[in-house]
C-alpha cells in the first residue's frame, strides 16, 4: 500500500506537504479544492508506467481506450503560481508484501517542459533498504546517474535517460552492477504497486437490460465501471474456488444496506445473454428496472472483492445517488474489506453520513484512528491547503475545520429563532 505522498506544483497542490496514507483514507472538503488531484498524480504515473514506449517519460493521456485520464498539456498540470524553475513533482512511498523482493521504497520524480514542449523528467530518485539512485538531467538530454551521498556520478549521457519516469535504462542498471540489481528489484517493486492501483471514478455507466459474456474474466472493472457486470458474470460462471464470489459479497453488502436481498445472474434462454436479476422483499427485478442506486453502487462493491488482494482502490464519490443510511454502511464495507482482504482505500466523498459512521466505527473498536487517516481539503489561494483531522479513540474530532458539512448548529439556532418569532406573532 501507499504510505505516504507528496505533490509539489502539481494542479492545485502548489506547496511541498506529506500526506500520511493509511489502509482507509478519507479526503473530503469543498468542490474544486484539490481533492481530486491528490488520487490523479497516482493515475497519472500509473497510466505512464503501463505505456506501451517505455522511453515516455510522462504519459498525460489522451488516448480514450487505453488511458484512465486525460491531463491535458504541461501547462495544465503546472499549477498556474509556479515560479522558476518551473516543474512540478510527485513521491510517495510505499509498504506492500508483493511479489518483488522489494518490500519498502519511495519514489520521487521531478518533471520539466522541453524547448520542444514536451515533459521531460528533470531529476528520479528511488530509494529502498537504506540505498538511493539518482538519474539528473544535465544538458541536450543527457543525464548523470548518482548513488547514495556521491559527489561524482557514476555514468553520464543520453542512454542513461529513466523509462515510463519509474525504471533506470538498462544501461544505467548494468553500469551499476552489482547495485544494479537492487535498483531493478526497485523499479519492479514500484512498478507493481502501480499496478495493483485500481481506480472508480464518480460518473459511471447506467445499467442495460441484458449483457453478452465472452467466458473470460475481465482484467479491472474499468473507471467508469464497465466492466463491473463482467466481473459478476464471471464470478457467477466460470468454475473454482473463488465461484460466486464476487457475487455473494455484493449481495451482502446490498441487503445491509438495505436497498436489496440479493443479486442474481440469470441466464436468458440458451442464448449467451444474461441480466442481473435484484430481488426484494420476495420481487425479482431488472437491474435496468430498480433506482440508479443500485447500479451506481454495484462497481463500487465489485471492485472491493474483485480487486486482488494487497490492491489500493481509488474511490471519487462512491455515495452517489445512495440514500443516507446506504451512505453509511459504506464506511462498514471499507473497513471490513480492508481488513479481510489487505486492501487499501483512498476516498474522496462529500457525505457527511459516510464520515459519521466512521467515527462511529472508530468508537465501537471496529478500526483505529491509526489504521484511518481523515483530511479536509480547502483553497487558499491559488494553492490547496490540508488539514489532518485529529480523531481520538472515540472518534471524537478535535480540531473541526470551518464550514466542514456545512453549519448544522447555525440552521438548529435559526429554525428555533423563526419558531419562537412566528408563535410571539401569533399570540399578539
Amino acid at each position: 500500500m501507499f504510505s505516504r505522498l507528496r505533490l509539489e506544483n502539481f494542479k492545485a497542490w502548489l506547496d511541498p506537504e506529506d500526506i500520511t496514507l493509511r489502509p482507509l483514507t478519507m479526503l473530503l472538503g469543498t468542490n474544486s479544492s484539490g481533492k481530486s488531484s491528490l488520487i490523479q498524480s497516482l493515475l497519472l504515473l500509473k497510466q505512464t508506467a503501463r505505456s506501451p514506449d517505455r522511453t515516455v517519460h510522462l504519459n498525460l493521456g489522451g488516448d480514450e481506450l487505453n488511458d484512465l485520464f486525460n491531463f491535458g498539456s504541461f501547462e495544465d498540470v503546472l499549477n498556474h503560481s509556479a515560479e522558476s524553475p518551473r516543474l512540478f513533482s510527485i513521491e510517495f512511498d510505499f509498504d506492500n508484501r508483493g511479489a518483488s523482493r522489494i518490500h519498502k521504497g519511495s519514489f520521487g520524480c521531478s518533471y520539466g517542459q522541453t524547448s520542444s514542449g514536451s515533459v521531460a523528467v528533470q531529476a528520479l530518485t528511488l530509494k529502498a533498504e537504506g540505498r538511493q539512485f539518482k538519474a539528473i538531467r544535465r544538458e541536450k538530454g543527457a543525464f548523470s546517474i548518482l548513488v547514495d551521498d556521491e559527489q561524482l556520478p557514476r555514468a553520464k549521457g543520453r542512454n542513461y535517460a529513466p523509462e515510463r519516469s519509474i525504471a533506470f535504462s538498462a544501461d544505467a542498471i548494468a553500469v551499476l552492477d552489482k547495485e544494479g540489481q537492487l535498483l531493478e528489484d526497485l523499479s519492479l517493486a514500484i512498478r507493481q504497486e502501480l499496478d495493483r492501483t485500481i481506480y472508480l471514478g464518480p460518473l459511471r455507466r447506467k445499467p442495460e437490460r441484458d449483457y453478452p459474456w465472452n467466458k473470460s474474466k475481465p482484467g479491472d472493472v474499468g473507471s467508469d465501471g464497465r466492466g463491473a457486470v463482467d466481473a459478476l458474470l464471471a464470478s457467477t460462471l466460470l468454475r473454482g474456488d473463488e465461484q460466486n464470489y464476487v457475487v455473494d459479497g455484493v449481495s451482502r453488502w446490498l441487503r445491509h444496506m438495505g436497498v436489496a436481498d440479493k443479486l442474481e445472474v440469470r441466464q436468458q434462454g440458451r442464448s449467451n445473454r444474461y441480466e442481473l436479476i435484484v430481488h426484494r422483499e420476495g420481487v425479482a427485478c431488472n437491474l435496468r428496472d430498480v433506482g440508479i442506486g443500485v447500479s451506481q453502487v454495484l462497481p463500487v462493491l465489485v471492485v472491493s472483492y474483485f480487486a486482488p488482494k494487497g490492491s489500493t482502490i481509488l474511490l471519487e464519490e462512491p455515495e452517489i445517488h445512495l440514500h443516507p443510511l446506504a451512505q453509511s454502511v459504506l464506511a462498514e464495507l471499507f473497513v471490513d474489506v480492508s481488513m479481510e482482504r489487505g486492501v487499501q482505500f483512498i476516498v474522496e466523498t462529500h457525505s457527511e453520513h459516510l464520515f459519521r459512521r466512521m467515527q462511529t466505527l472508530i468508537a465501537k473498536e471496529n478500526t483505529s484512528a491509526t489504521d484511518v487517516a481523515m483530511y479536509f481539503v480547502k483553497r487558499n489561494g491559488r494553492s490547496a491547503k490540508l488539514c489532518t483531522l485529529e480523531i481520538d479513540d472515540f472518534g471524537r474530532v478535535k480540531n473541526w475545520p470551518d464550514g466542514f458539512f456545512g453549519d448544522a448548529l447555525g440552521e438548529t439556532r435559526e429554525q428555533a429563532r423563526l419558531m419562537f418569532e412566528r408563535q410571539k406573532t401569533l399570540q399578539q
